[in-house]
């Protein structure tokens, strides 16, 4: 009977955690929650670039919708004038699709210029620092609305409007989408 009772008796000292298992029980629980943290801010940064998208392809959809209405050409000059005319010296003055050409990079409405971002009634977005739209627009082929020709040689207009953002930190600004449309009317 002596045997017995030492037997149960080793049994029954053995039913705890030894420091061994309670420490890689620790190294495991850590590791999975130090793994759904990362999980979480990656699901962060992906919802902040998400969102960031998306404000650009609206600030895109702005200048469509501004200049969905217009005619391609001034009615009075057509092709043979480019570009805003002389007596139109601001966005409100803007009357047809190709006074939204700008020289060189495009025209560029940002808030560092005090001029943009703007929306489709023409007015400037506030509270949309780092923002900006750069508009260009171009003569196409009719055939071959790939293939940019001399401005106002032919009806057929093709715009692209490409959204950038520049974080405060940031050096350069990031273009965040590129919108391209021809031009309907």
């Amino acid at each position: 009977m002596t045997r017995r009772i030492n037997r149960s008796t080793r049994r029954l000292a053995r039913r705890g955690f030894t420091l061994v298992e309670a420490a890689l029980a620790t190294v495991i629980i850590g590791t999975g929650v130090l793994a759904m943290i990362s999980a979480q801010q990656v699901l962060l940064d992906k919802n902040e670039w998400s969102s960031m998208t998306s404000t650009a392809t609206w600030l895109g959809n702005e200048i469509r919708e501004m200049t969905l209405n217009l005619p391609r050409h001034d009615p009075v000059t057509n092709t043979e004038f480019w570009g805003p005319e002389e007596d139109e010296t601001s966005l409100d003055d803007f009357d047809d699709v190709d006074d939204f050409d700008g020289f060189g990079e495009g025209l560029v409405f940002s808030a560092s210029l005090n001029n943009g971002p703007i929306n489709a009634a023409r007015q400037v977005i506030g509270d949309m620092e780092g923002w900006e739209q750069i508009v260009t627009v171009e003569s196409v082929d009719q055939f071959d609305i790939l293939t940019p020709l001399e401005d106002g040689t032919t009806e057929m207009v093709r715009v692209e409007v490409v959204i950038r953002y520049q974080d405060p930190g940031d050096d350069q600004p990031v273009e965040m989408t590129r919108i391209r449309w021809i031009a309907p009317r």
